[in-house]
């Protein structure tokens, strides 16, 4: 039989608990080969390609919509039975489930749970509660945030929803609010950055000993809590709606249309997802459990200084993003926007204009609705 083949992302979080399940005496026997690709691709490798040369794909939820119109993968419904889907999602942790489901079906499971939240190097250093203590801390110590990619969209994003924001309900953010939420990033990223970070090299150069001292908005990394400089993560602030803000991340394992699956890795894919695992294997191998259960857990929270608990908070909390067909590209498009207005023409009425324009193109003509979330 020929290998299964699976693509995840270049990090210990998305592929050594992979891998080594493959290789674990009390996992079901299933020969995967597991490829990682940067996080980069991650976020933005069209689905429809990945899913041309994978069978079992680590995937971002703004993905579902684009997977469903180019019929890149599989319904979970027709895999696995109705009982086992509803377990699954009922012991995933926030929104993490909901966001792989679409037009009646689910088409990932929630194996991995993430979402922006707070780190601080310093356990001296308390964690603002809101924005406005955010920015005051900023200037006291040295802060950032990510910067490449999608983030600097993303946590824009993040701030307008926990002012209050309702992102695409009729345009998908007014002149106010992108000026409003502008208004906090642009306290946490230079006019010209030195570097520009993602998420990982962010938390590597803090946990490094080189980083910033404080980061409000950042995808929390379970394994960083280890090691001889450990970092503190907590609730990503408030706004002014009291909300938490924070836009969901995460992964879900999905399988591609282009093989049907057998029993082999259909019970692998089980394992993976039960609570003994998510609560045990997963963590002890650098992951990061999607399971409630786990995120509750005594033994899983003391062995990270209570990452879970204290980001429980923001991810139950947490927005998802658009996932219509266009909404990856509309991601890209956001970032490059707000790229611009903060390192170019400083211009909030263009930025609002780039980004609703931007929403509007890239979701007329897709076939899933644009904020079916």
């Amino acid at each position: 039989m020929t290998a299964w083949s699976g693509v995840t992302w270049d990090h210990p979080r998305g592929y050594q608990a992979l891998r080594a399940a493959t290789r674990h005496p009390d996992a079901p026997v299933c020969d995967i080969d597991w490829d990682i690709q940067p996080l980069e691709g991650f976020e933005s490798a069209p689905i429809a390609t990945t899913a041309q040369r994978y069978d079992l794909i680590v995937l971002d939820h703004p993905h579902i919509g684009e997977a469903l119109e180019s019929g890149a993968l599989q319904p979970l419904d027709q895999l696995f039975s109705a009982a086992e889907l509803a377990s699954w999602c009922a012991d995933s942790v926030g929104p993490s489930a909901r966001s792989y489901e679409m037009s009646g079906h689910i088409w990932a499971l929630p194996l991995d749970a993430a979402t922006q939240v707070s780190v601080r190097r310093d356990p001296g250093v308390p964690l603002p509660d809101t924005w406005d203590q955010a920015v005051e801390l900023a200037g006291e110590v040295t802060a950032a945030v990510p910067t490449s990619g999608p983030h600097l969209f993303l946590t824009l994003c993040g701030i307008a929803v926990a002012h209050g924001a309702s992102p695409g309900a009729d345009v998908f953010l007014s002149e106010s609010e992108v000026g409003e939420a502008l208004e906090v990033l642009r306290r946490f990223v230079p006019e010209r950055p030195a570097r520009d970070d993602n998420p990982i090299a962010l938390l590597e150069r803090m946990s490094g000993g080189a980083g910033p001292d404080y980061c409000p908005h950042v995808y929390g990394y379970v394994n960083y809590t280890r090691g001889p400089r450990p970092l503190r993560f907590g609730d990503a602030p408030r706004g002014r709606g009291g909300r938490r803000g924070s836009v969901l991340g995460g992964t879900g394992i999905a399988f591609s249309a282009r093989r049907t699956p057998d029993d082999t890795v259909l019970d692998h894919v089980r394992w993976l997802m039960s609570a003994r695992t998510q609560c045990g294997f997963l963590p002890d191998e650098q992951g990061q459990p999607g399971s409630r259960t786990a995120w509750e857990s005594d033994a899983v929270n003391g062995d990270t200084r209570d990452f879970y608990r204290a980001t429980r908070a923001t991810i139950d909390d947490a927005w998802i993003r658009p996932r219509h067909a266009g909404a990856v590209a509309f991601q890209t498009a956001g970032a490059e926007a707000v790229r611009a207005c903060l390192f170019d023409h400083h211009n909030i009425r263009r930025l609002a204009r780039e980004v609703n324009e931007s929403f509007e193109i890239s979701s007329r003509c897709a076939a899933t609705p644009r904020n079916e979330s």
